[in-house]
């Protein structure tokens, strides 16, 4: 199993809202809480369980079979909006999100990412700087 990051404060998982953005950004800063969603029947509301690593959330969600894959929750800092295709604009302000945890293979964001990734000078490929290729 893949080593993700550990969660930022042990003692908060569980406390965050259920209701977060969800996805977008390109960058992280810290891992708030890793959860396992549920959906049940029509008229039930969906719920989810908050780990403290992605190792815990993952074996919870391969012991069910209605669990959705682990997601993780994440603090971004500083970020990277998209309103549309190509174009980037630098956001410094704090938000909560829900990620992929693949996601969290890129590197953690440092103060050069989002500069190097929106100059003039960056490669072709900006999503290489994200993804800690260069």
């Amino acid at each position: 199993m893949k080593n993700y990051p550990k969660v930022l404060d042990e003692e908060k998982v569980g406390t965050y809202d259920a209701l977060t953005n969800a996805g977008g950004g390109y960058v992280w800063d810290e891992v708030l809480e890793y959860r396992v969603w549920f959906h049940p029947k029509e008229g039930e509301e969906d719920y989810f369980y908050a780990f403290t690593s992605y190792e815990d959330a993952k074996e919870y969600a391969d012991y069910y079979d209605e669990a959705e894959e682990p997601i993780a929750l994440i603090l971004q800092k500083e970020f990277i909006e998209e309103p549309e295709t190509g174009v980037y604009i630098h956001r410094k302000q704090e938000r909560i999100t829900e990620w992929a945890v693949e996601f969290l293979k890129r590197p953690k964001r440092t103060e050069e990412t989002i500069p190097n990734f929106l100059s003039p000078n960056a490669l072709n490929n900006k999503l290489d700087i994200l993804r800690g290729l260069v």
